[in-house]
């Protein structure tokens, strides 16, 4: 397609709260590149791009969405997916790098910045988020306090708090758009969500060199009482046959690509036992 065609990337709004965390995102992961719109410029759509509240309406924009998973299941396994697993295919591959939007701000610069789906357009093939930033949550030392939109919050279980409700503001009705193509309940679903912001920030966190800390901050930021979430952070460490520590967690759901390759399973699944969890991480250590 023509370069003209794609909206241009603009650089970040000036007094962007967010700009230095998602400009250390893309550093550190080449898969993903958030760009921040100035109020006045209209989210990207078309030529690749879908509005979270095109996938939220769960319409003929989530139709083309699915349909690339769809073609991407048969091309790579020579297979047809159930309906419903194509769905939590796709719905994975636009809730991870969603998380990251709300949680690597956070996690970086205690900052949350607050995206309903209005505000975000998703380019799947070219790895990249638009973003319009609405506002945004922050403690009362921080410096960008005193920027426009910054809500001041008390301390950091508040922020804690800003950070489920921003992700569950973002994705709870782009579930709503997927719930009827997915055959699984509420519960379920939210579990899902769960799993998504775990693991994207447990992995952005591992490239940044950060991986203890990550964990400490997912485990204090879903608990496992934390409504609507299902189930908490889930790690745990294993050991190695030499001793070593192998950190591993429990997803609260699985993304059913057994259906496909029964035998290739996430480590991180509840149906991978810790025999195989350990010889597969000992493996990828050496």
């Amino acid at each position: 397609m023509p370069a003209s065609t794609l909206p241009a990337v603009t650089s970040a709004p000036p007094g962007s709260a967010v700009a230095q965390a998602y400009a250390r995102l893309a550093d550190a992961y080449a898969g993903l590149r958030v760009v921040e719109r100035s109020a006045d410029e209209p989210s990207p759509r078309g030529v690749g791009w879908v509005g979270a509240d095109e996938l939220a309406a769960g319409g003929p924009a989530l139709d083309a969405f699915l349909a690339w998973d769809n073609a991407q299941v048969l091309r790579d396994y020579g297979t047809q997916g159930r309906p419903d697993v194509i769905a939590t295919f796709g719905l994975h591959r636009y809730a991870w790098p969603a998380c990251l939007l709300i949680t690597l701000p956070w996690f970086l610069d205690r900052r949350v910045p607050l995206l309903p789906v209005e505000r975000v357009a998703f380019h799947r093939t070219q790895g990249r988020m638009s973003v319009h930033i609405e506002g945004f949550a922050c403690l009362p030392d921080d410096p960008a306090a005193v920027l426009p939109g910054a809500r001041v919050v008390p301390d950091e279980e508040a922020l804690r708090g800003e950070v489920r409700a921003a992700v569950a503001q973002h994705l709870g009705p782009v579930l709503e758009g997927f719930a009827p193509r997915m055959r699984r309940g509420r519960r379920a679903l939210w579990g899902m969500v769960a799993d998504e912001v775990v693991e994207s920030l447990w992995y952005v966190g591992q490239l940044l060199g950060e991986e203890q800390r990550t964990r400490e901050e997912l485990e204090a930021l879903l608990p496992g009482s934390t409504a609507p979430y299902t189930g908490g952070a889930g790690f745990r460490t294993l050991t190695a046959p030499d001793g070593a520590a192998l950190p591993t967690r429990d997803r609260a759901s699985c993304c059913f690509f057994y259906t496909i390759r029964p035998d290739d399973t996430c480590v991180t699944c509840p149906r991978t036992c810790d025999a195989d969890r350990v010889a597969r991480l000992t493996a990828e250590a050496a």
